[in-house]
């Protein structure tokens, strides 16, 4: 099992990240931290391979965090940013601190499971190379190719429609505005679970960007925006 440590300022957010990793088969979470003071020290006592790191902790903030566990003398899990965090200083942080990947919050499941799915085949290929005989160009090939972001349309989406669903949201970010899901289904022709697959596609893939509006009741609605 690949151990993680979730570190959130939200308890709430912890819980629901922590559960999305639960989904993710050969992963477990081992311990959730709420400030950078308890993320260092959980790295250091569990030792997990891998930590979700938020970058607005109530202390220090994650790209310190990020900054001591690359300085420490033993323990040195793998990184992923998930953070609220757009500007680019933090952006440029996350990349020079050795982060594997950095996700804009609020993320789908579906968002992470990609980068968890990711990393376990990266962590797959390391366990592969024989420890004490030099890595080949095509090891070292396989690995770096394996922290490539993929961009590709998933599995049912085809390029097609994905041009139309791109077509409307640019056009609607354009006017100054933005689109749940069932306006973009309305305004594509499509049904609401397909317009919305596209457009969590986009936000995966840092082409379009989502916002939550609340309501008086129910859940927040999700809203797209493109960003190109």
């Amino acid at each position: 099992m690949i151990k993680v440590l979730v570190v959130d300022d939200d308890f709430m957010v912890a819980k629901v990240h922590s559960g999305y990793v639960a989904r993710v088969p050969g992963f477990e979470v081992v311990a959730a931290a709420h400030t950078g003071a308890e993320a260092i020290r959980a790295v250091d006592e569990l030792r997990p391979d891998l930590v979700l790191l938020d970058i607005y902790l109530p202390d220090i903030d994650g790209l310190s965090v990020l900054r001591e566990l690359r300085a420490h003398p033993t323990a040195d899990p793998d990184v992923i940013m998930i953070t609220a965090a757009r500007d680019l200083d933090a952006v440029r942080g996350a990349l020079r601190g050795g982060a594997l990947h950095y996700l804009i919050k609020p993320f789908s499941f579906e968002a992470l499971r990609d980068q968890l799915e990711g990393f376990r085949a990266l962590h797959s290929k390391l366990s592969e190379l024989p420890g004490d005989a030099p890595a080949a160009q095509q090891d070292i090939d396989r690995l770096f190719g394996a922290r490539v972001r993929r961009t590709a349309l998933p599995k049912g989406l085809t390029t097609e429609t994905s041009e139309v669903v791109e077509r409307v949201l640019r056009e609607a970010t354009e006017a100054g505005g933005d689109l749940s899901a069932s306006e973009c289904a309305e305004a594509s022709a499509l049904s609401r679970v397909s317009a919305r697959k596209y457009l969590e596609h986009f936000t995966d893939t840092g082409r379009a960007e989502v916002r939550l509006r609340y309501g008086g009741t129910g859940r927040p609605e999700r809203r797209y925006r493109w960003i190109g």
